[in-house]
């Protein structure tokens, strides 16, 4: 025996942006939150150091503190958060099939917001070869470790990626009193910002060591050790280690979009949104790392603020007008996201359209053409580098023409 609910929104994920839509929805709305954790507020409320909420709250906290925010706001406007609710599958009708505490649950709503997410890659994954020893952690997996379990995961490390989230993993080692002997990168400079990359260095005292790749884990049943390559010399050493941590790499936690046969973007691998996050399924929208594998917490908030006005509009009866444009990269771009358009919606959160790089370029010169016509260039003062998001203004889509065909976003070299 199952329980019906009805909620006017339905908002499957109760990390930043989930919890932030939540807030704008509920003075007005019956929204309910399903989180499969014990507790909601996403990856934050196991990164406890200082960081998050400087782009939404204007604020710099920890992510334990931000996490808890983000919830009480979202109670306090009147949404109703379930944990330990895992979302199973959908019925033919379109309802969530949730298994919960309380049992079977068949939730029917107005609206749908996927806010699931994204994931690190684990070391499988990634086919990494070698031994399979305990030892082996993506940063989700250390953090949890560290900051809910008070385990210490090791005394000297190895950290895989130099991206942000790798420098939240180092701040986690060094907690734990597990010393970090190095950062591998298999870029030519670390992927962080400059500034976060500063002050690692600074602070934590972390080496980072680029174009080099991790080819084997030594050790059994505890890892004792770390083969690494330079790429560009094929020289090898080895590193003495007995903890080893895979940072960045995302991919989203897209399965229920795929069993709810969602088109997803073959860049992201997440739901394929236009500018007003709407999937192409009627009455669903998607938000946050979900759809943009992966930025900040914060950046995810915000994107849970905008998919709001769109939940609000569509519950009052606006619709997509015209035909959906898809927006497609060029290399050296993997992807970009919102990845459609509808000319007569909204600009995107922030007016910012995400783009992923798998190349640095200093000063880069945006073009984007439609069927062959420049609609607009332009060369940016703001590098894009691999490992972190790139923004580029969504004016660049002001020309776009609702009756051609995919607009083409590429760098003029």
């Amino acid at each position: 025996m199952s329980t019906t609910l009805t909620p006017d929104v339905l908002i499957i994920g109760g990390g930043p942006a989930g919890l932030t839509a939540a807030a704008r929805l509920a003075p007005n709305l019956d929204v309910l939150v399903l989180d499969r954790e014990s507790q909601a507020g996403g990856i934050p409320r196991h990164s406890d150091h200082p960081g998050y909420g400087i782009r939404d709250l204007h604020r710099f906290i920890s992510g334990p503190t931000y996490a808890r925010r983000l919830v009480d706001t979202a109670t306090t406007a009147g949404a109703t958060i379930r944990t330990r609710a895992m979302v199973t599958g959908w019925t033919p009708d379109g309802a969530a099939q949730v298994t919960s505490p309380d049992g079977l649950l068949h939730v029917t709503a107005r609206a749908t917001i996927l806010a699931t997410g994204a994931r690190e890659r684990p070391r499988t994954a990634r086919r990494i070869p070698g031994d399979r020893p305990h030892g082996v952690y993506t940063t989700g997996q250390l953090q949890n470790l560290v900051h809910l379990h008070h385990a210490v995961p090791g005394s000297r490390a190895v950290i895989v990626g130099a991206e942000l989230v790798s420098w939240s993993a180092a701040m986690t080692l060094r907690e734990a009193g597990c010393a970090v002997d190095t950062m591998i990168t298999r870029h030519p400079a670390a992927e962080s910002y400059a500034a976060f990359n500063l002050a690692g260095r600074l602070a934590l005292r972390i080496p980072v060591t680029t174009h080099t790749r991790i080819v084997s884990i030594i050790g059994k049943p505890r890892v004792r050790a770390v083969e690494i390559e330079d790429i560009n010399t094929g020289a090898r050493r080895t590193i003495a280690c007995d903890t080893v941590v895979f940072t960045g790499d995302w991919i989203p936690d897209h399965e229920l979009a795929r069993t709810a046969d969602i088109a997803l973007d073959p860049g992201t691998l997440g739901p394929a949104v236009d500018t007003a996050l709407r999937t192409d399924r009627d009455g669903i929208f998607a938000a946050g790392n979900v759809i943009h594998p992966v930025d900040t917490a914060d950046i995810a908030a915000l994107d849970g603020r905008h998919v709001a006005g769109q939940v609000t509009a569509y519950l009052a009866g606006v619709r997509a007008a015209g035909n959906r444009i898809p927006i497609l990269t060029e290399a050296p771009f993997r992807w970009i996201s919102p990845n459609a358009l509808h000319t007569s919606d909204p600009a995107p959160a922030r007016n910012r359209l995400l783009l992923w790089t798998e190349e640095y370029i200093r000063a880069p010169h945006i073009t984007v053409r439609q069927d062959h016509r420049e609609i607009g260039h332009r060369r940016l003062p703001w590098p894009a580098s691999p490992g972190r998001v790139f923004r580029i203004p969504a004016s660049l889509l002001a020309h776009a023409d609702p009756a051609a065909g995919p607009i083409r976003v590429s760098l003029r070299r």
